[in-house]
């Protein structure tokens, strides 16, 4: 490393300060920091910028999908046991929804876009399959459109797991339009950051209005519409089903109305951050990129390539202060679901060889050629030797 040089983060979230501030002073100084107020106009905001019929503003996306898997399950009279496929190359709370609702999670092999492969989904699919979940990792739409496809044909249920995908747009539509259900995640270091929130969308006004019951423990009217909706008792409410604290809250949510006035600005530079890796990797054969769909606009939270010997690889790159990550481990090497290991090797395959290399908005083009140029060389040595 040079002298001088600074240390490169994989992932730096970027706030508009005073903006923010300014945002999250007015619910203080209405005194209104929980459920409602903010809360309502960022629902308002997301469905005006993603086209999306309905959205509901949560704590988390990891609620948004235990949500969406509980609220699927009683609609449709799942029972206990009931399959949902699944991707074993995920954040864990993908699968752990599924075990939340005391469903069995079966798990799929990942294509090149490191998604679920289409072929691999339909090998999987028995008569008490109910839904498949697709994760598009890093903002990648990958075969999402066959996935859709066989759901259709098939009668599952699609969740999507778009917590990487706020701003990704396919065939010029946001992400989510015909999914049966998504989420996003709004988590500190995601494109549209706050400290940590998620939305939940469905296609119907029923599904949403139950969804809004599920997230404020079963009760029929939350605190801001007993509030605001007038009438002698206006107090009431009732409560119909064990719910959740899943409902999100006024602060982030004037977080997240800030962050999403710049999310699409915000990806154009991820993007080209991304041109920029690609430009100075494609010379490297022993450096894989996992590939981009055509005719997408991704939100490009990760840029993800495959090496040899990554652990070496990555203890390189940190002896000189440069920190990537992995996205994601397989998921069958964790002991509570180690019993799908081996199922899945092109999964297998990559947890062992990915890397995510530094993408956030505070990188400069030195930066990325710094990464890149010491990405090559540790690649180049530890291919040496180990000849």
């Amino acid at each position: 490393m040079q002298p001088n040089q600074q240390p490169i983060q994989l992932f730096v979230p970027t706030f508009r300060i005073d903006e923010t501030l300014e945002a999250i002073r007015e619910c203080l100084e209405k005194g209104w920091t929980g459920l409602g107020f903010k809360t309502v106009e960022f629902e308002k905001a997301w469905i005006a910028y993603t086209g999306l019929p309905f959205a509901h503003f949560l704590n988390s996306a990891t609620s948004g999908l235990h949500l969406a898997v509980a609220q699927l399950k009683a609609a449709h009279g799942w029972q206990d046991g009931d399959e949902i496929i699944t991707t074993p190359l995920t954040f864990v709370s993908t699968n752990h929804a599924i075990l939340y609702e005391r469903l069995t999670p079966v798990f799929a092999d990942v294509d090149q876009y490191l998604g679920l492969d289409p072929q691999s989904v339909t090998a999987r699919i028995t008569p008490r399959t109910r839904a498949v979940i697709f994760v598009g990792m890093g903002g990648n739409p990958g075969s999402y459109d066959a996935i859709r496809k066989i759901c259709s044909e098939r009668g599952l249920k699609l969740i999507l797991d778009a917590a990487h995908m706020s701003g990704t747009r396919l065939h010029g539509k946001h992400i989510g339009y015909d999914a049966d259900v998504s989420v996003f995640s709004f988590q500190a270091v995601k494109n549209l950051p706050t400290a940590d929130s998620g939305m939940i969308c469905w296609p119907t006004a029923e599904l949403d209005s139950a969804a809004r019951k599920w997230t404020w423990m079963g009760i029929n009217k939350d605190t801001y519409a007993r509030t605001t909706g007038g009438g002698s008792y206006s107090w009431y409410y009732d409560v119909e089903n064990v719910g959740y604290k899943y409902h999100g809250n006024s602060i982030m949510a004037a977080m997240g109305l800030v962050a999403l006035k710049y999310v699409d600005e915000d990806n154009v530079f991820r993007r080209q951050i991304a041109a920029w890796y690609d430009e100075l990797l494609t010379d490297e054969p022993a450096i894989t990129r996992v590939p981009m769909v055509p005719d997408c606009e991704p939100s490009r939270h990760l840029y993800q390539v495959l090496v040899d010997h990554r652990d070496d690889v990555m203890g390189a790159l940190n002896r000189v202060q440069i920190y990537p990550g992995v996205h994601y481990r397989d998921n069958t090497l964790y002991s509570m679901y180690h019993d799908a290991y081996g199922t899945c090797p092109i999964a297998a395959h990559a947890s062992d060889h990915l890397i995510s290399l530094p993408l956030h908005l505070r990188l400069t083009r030195g930066d990325v050629e710094r990464v890149a140029h010491e990405l090559k060389q540790a690649v180049r040595e530890r291919s040496a030797a180990h000849q």
